[in-house]
C-alpha cells in the first residue's frame, strides 16, 4: 500500500507506505547494497544517486479513493532518492576528503534543481541518519533526498515564523539570530567568513547544532563556489567534533532546510543545517517520549552554552 491519508485533526498529511518495511537493515559490509557490486550499484562508481527501490513516494503512485468525505486519501506522488557519498564503506562526513564533500554539495544542489522542476513536487528535504540508534538501515555513508507533494507541517511552521519575524521588524530572523550569535559567540562552534556554526539559543537536543551561513541565502543552488567549499568544510569540522566528542561514531539526523520556491514568501526563507544527534551522554540516549512527540514540546538536558562548550573544546585537523 502507498498512499497519503490527511489527518483533519491538524490539518497534515500523513505517508502510508507498506514498501519501506522491506527494506534492508544493517547487512554487513560482504552484503552491503550500495558497496561496488552491490545490489544497487554493481559498476564502480564515486558518488552517486538513485531512486531508493523502497520509496514512500513515487512518481507513478498508484490510484486511491478516498473513503468518505471525513476520510481523505490522495495518491503519493514525489520522489525518494538514496544518494552514496562515497564508494569507501568504512568512512562517513568526518573522514571524507574536503573535495568529496564539495562534490556531494554540487550533488544536492543538482538534485534540488531538478526535482523542484517537476510540477508535482512541492518541497526537496536533503537529510541523513547516521546510526542506528536514529533508525538508519545502512551502515555505507548515505543521506536520502525526499520530494514532496505538499509542505511538511514543520516547514510550514519555520514558514509562519519567518513571515511573523518580517513582518514584526522587518528583517530575516536568522540574518537577525547570525548577528547576535557571531557578536557573542558564547554558542559558537566553529565560524569562517562565510558560516557560523552554533548550539543554537533555542536547541532541543543536548548536542544540537546548526550551521547558518552569513549571507541571506534562500537555498543551495545560490551558494557560491567560495561558500560551497566553506560548507563543506562545515560539514566535516561539526561531525568530527561529534566523534572526538565521546571518542566514539556518533549518531545524528542531519537535516537541510531550504525554501519552498513555490510558495508565497519563499525569498523570506533563509538556508540552514540542523543536526539533532540523539545522545545525551556516552552511552545515555536522549529519546523522544511522549512530550516531546506529543506536543512538539521539547525539555532539553543540557544548557546550549555548556554543550558549544564541549564541542569547541574538541580539537580536529582544519581540512
Amino acid at each position: 500500500m502507498l498512499e497519503l491519508r490527511y489527518n483533519p485533526l491538524t490539518d497534515e498529511w500523513i505517508i502510508v507506505s507498506a514498501e519501506t518495511q522491506r527494506r534492508p537493515v544493517q547487512p554487513s559490509q560482504q552484503s552491503c547494497p550500495i558497496c561496488v557490486g552491490g545490489l544497487e550499484l554493481p559498476e564502480g562508481y564515486d558518488l552517486v544517486s538513485f531512486e531508493n527501490r523502497f520509496p514512500a513516494l513515487k512518481r507513478n503512485p498508484p490510484n486511491v479513493e478516498s473513503e468518505s468525505s471525513i476520510f481523505s486519501k490522495k495518491r503519493s506522488f514525489g520522489v525518494c532518492e538514496v544518494v552514496v557519498y562515497t564508494s569507501q564503506h568504512d568512512t562517513a562526513l568526518p573522514g571524507m576528503p574536503l573535495k568529496q564533500i564539495e562534490k556531494l554539495i554540487d550533488m544536492w544542489i543538482d538534485r534540488t534543481i531538478q526535482l523542484f522542476s517537476l510540477d508535482f513536487v512541492e518541497y526537496v528535504f536533503i537529510f541523513e541518519n547516521r546510526g542506528k540508534e536514529v533508525g538508519a538501515s545502512l551502515s555505507h555513508p548515505h543521506g536520502q533526498i525526499y520530494a514532496f507533494p505538499f509542505l511538511p507541517k514543520r516547514i510550514l511552521a519555520k514558514m509562519e515564523a519567518i513571515q511573523k519575524w518580517y513582518t514584526e521588524k522587518n528583517s530575516c530572523v536568522i540574518c537577525d539570530v547570525v548577528a547576535e550569535e557571531t557578536s557573542v559567540k558564547k554558542r559558537t562552534v566553529f565560524e569562517t567568513e562565510s558560516f557560523v556554526s552554533l548550539v543554537p539559543f533555542y536547541a532541543r537536543f543536548p548536542f544540537e547544532v546548526h550551521i547558518y551561513p552569513k549571507r541571506h541565502i534562500v537555498s543551495l543552488p545560490e551558494l557560491t563556489a567560495q561558500e560551497r567549499s566553506e560548507l563543506a568544510k562545515h560539514l566535516k569540522v561539526i561531525t568530527s567534533k561529534y566523534d572526538g566528542l565521546y571518542d566514539q561514531e556518533f549518531p545524528y539526523m542531519m537535516m537541510f532546510f531550504q525554501a519552498p520556491i513555490k510558495a508565497v514568501g519563499a525569498e523570506l526563507f533563509h538556508l540552514h543545517v540542523e543536526f539533532n544527534p540523539p545522545k545525551r551522554d556516552r552511552d545515555k540516549i536522549k529519546w523522544m517520549a511522549s512530550v516531546e512527540t506529543g506536543t512538539w514540546a521539547f525539555i532539553n538536558p543540557m544548557v546550549p552554552e555548556q554543550a558549544a562548550e564541549m564541542l569547541r573544546r574538541i580539537e580536529v585537523s582544519e581540512p
